[in-house]
């Protein structure tokens, strides 16, 4: 039976490769999260998730070395599960109704388990957590393809433009989240706003068309008493004595 390395605590004892087993790591990820949701990070605990699997402590150790090892493989569940739905953005069209779904799906994850999402929100952000982690890489590389096509302003930078929308977008969600609201379509207007604006202000044509003239010439300004010429009052006095009848 294939295993993965026991070293780290953060990585799940063996990787279950017969249908029993799956099943058995399926119940133990959901238990955790039920767990999470009903009991809080104070809560969460190893004996209390196989309690709530209905399994002993020792079939959970058999796959998981501890309670951050099973934080671990929820968020790794979660992010699946957001991927999988997320890549269906690639099946419309144009790039806007590809936008649009990718938020949609960002938005609908938040609310249809809140509590879970915020309390793992709040253990992903632990630095030891994070080596563990996988990247975003996919999620990077499936909103670059997004970009580039028809019906979305076009970037000077889209590699840029892609790392700022993800954490627009997971900025607006997140503090939904911790606000717990309750408006889907609300924050999905709010976000699509906040993207829409950005690849706008950021398109090409915008800022061609907003580019300060690099060599304009300062504006004139009027001269000072100073700079006013001072030769006509001579002009004049000359001309008033030629006018002027010689004496004899």
């Amino acid at each position: 039976m294939p295993r993965q390395s026991n070293s780290s605590p953060l990585k799940p004892r063996r990787a279950p490769s017969q249908p029993r087993s799956e099943r058995m790591v399926a119940a133990l990820l959901e238990a955790a999260a039920q767990v999470l949701e009903s009991r809080g990070l104070e809560g969460f605990n190893t004996n209390a998730v196989a309690e709530r699997a209905g399994v002993s402590i020792g079939s959970l150790y058999q796959y998981f070395p501890g309670k951050d090892a099973l934080t671990i493989a929820l968020m790794q569940r979660e992010n699946e599960r957001f991927y999988r739905e997320a890549l269906a953005a690639l099946d419309h069209a144009s790039g806007r109704a590809a936008l649009d779904h990718l938020i949609g799906v960002a938005v609908r994850q938040q609310f249809a388990r809140p509590r879970l999402a915020r309390l793992l929100d709040v253990e992903e952000s632990r630095p030891e957590l994070r080596p563990a982690l996988s990247d975003k890489a996919s999620m990077r590389t499936l909103l670059a393809q997004i970009l580039v096509r028809d019906g979305l302003p076009q970037q000077d930078d889209a590699a840029l433009a892609t790392r700022d929308l993800l954490a627009i977008i997971r900025a607006l969600v997140d503090a939904a989240g911790e606000r717990e609201e309750t408006d889907i379509s609300g924050l999905i207007r709010r976000v699509t706003a906040a993207v829409l604006g950005y690849l706008t202000m950021m398109s090409r044509g915008h800022a061609e068309g907003h580019a300060e003239p690099s060599a304009a010439r300062p504006a004139t300004k009027p001269a000072t008493k100073m700079q006013q010429p001072v030769a006509e009052p001579a002009r004049a006095v000359r001309k008033t004595a030629a006018r002027s009848p010689k004496r004899t």
